[in-house]
């Protein structure tokens, strides 16, 4: 299937989550310039197999984060590449595919987006809160997040559903959104985009999901907020069902 050029190659977890022939070249360069330059480094994409390297340094590649807005032409997709060390993340770029926007992050050494420093904006209450959420591709794993959604949905100033975890945080790190949370996305999602919110001066972490469901994806819940704003929101996904 094509949709304005861009050519669907395979799909996973459902018909709906698709893979474009861009995100495996994408990857395929991502994986060959990074072992060009350091070879004894260990490499984890979301969609080739592991490389396992002896440095202790492991790359997190997500190609295209964002898919199927890559596919239909909006403008919420990126490349989101990540290095961590002994299990941290130590460095992370997000790079907007369409927007040529780049967020980047340091370990220690500040967030910037596009060359300029960056930092998450006043906390507001809970119900002047702008958040960002996603969803998942299977049935039951929409079901449940559009439940806890729905119950947030009352309690906040508004929710908006982007479409890429790596930019949504991103967008929590310089000002333009208040929080972010999702049950199920993956490391090559959020690593990057995690770092890059730390940085900033937000809060990050993977906290214990709810959902009744056989998947472990489901059992860590990305967030992300400011830092003053952090007991407020995550009590309110608690009561919304986000949280075990």
């Amino acid at each position: 299937m094509r949709h304005d050029g861009v050519e669907v190659a395979d799909t996973k977890s459902s018909s709906t989550d698709v893979v474009t022939r861009a995100d495996r070249a994408t990857e395929d360069l991502l994986r060959e310039r990074l072992l060009e330059i350091r070879p004894d480094d260990s490499i984890r994409g979301e969609e080739g197999d592991d490389h396992e390297g002896t440095s202790g340094v492991r790359w997190i590649l997500d190609p295209i984060d964002g898919t199927v807005n890559y596919l239909y032409g909006l403008p919420d997709c990126a490349v989101s590449v990540a290095a961590e060390v002994d299990g941290t993340v130590v460095a992370g770029a997000v790079v907007g595919i369409l927007s040529e926007v780049v967020y980047a992050a340091a370990l220690g050494h500040g967030a910037t987006r596009s060359g300029r420093p960056i930092g998450v904006r006043p906390t507001p209450p809970l119900q002047e809160r702008l958040v960002l959420t996603g969803f998942g591709y299977q049935r039951a794993v929409r079901e449940h997040q559009a439940a806890c959604v729905a119950r947030l949905l009352p309690e906040v100033r508004d929710i908006r559903r982007m479409g890429s975890c790596a930019l949504d945080l991103c967008h929590v790190a310089d000002g333009s959104a208040d929080a972010y949370v999702e049950a199920g996305p993956k490391p090559w999602d959020w690593s990057a985009g995690g770092l890059v919110l730390l940085e900033s001066g937000g809060r990050f972490d993977l906290l214990d999901g709810s959902a009744p469901l056989d998947s472990g994806d489901l059992r860590n819940v990305v967030v992300g907020t400011t830092a003053d704003g952090w007991d407020s929101f995550v009590e309110a996904l608690g009561t919304a069902g986000f949280l075990a």
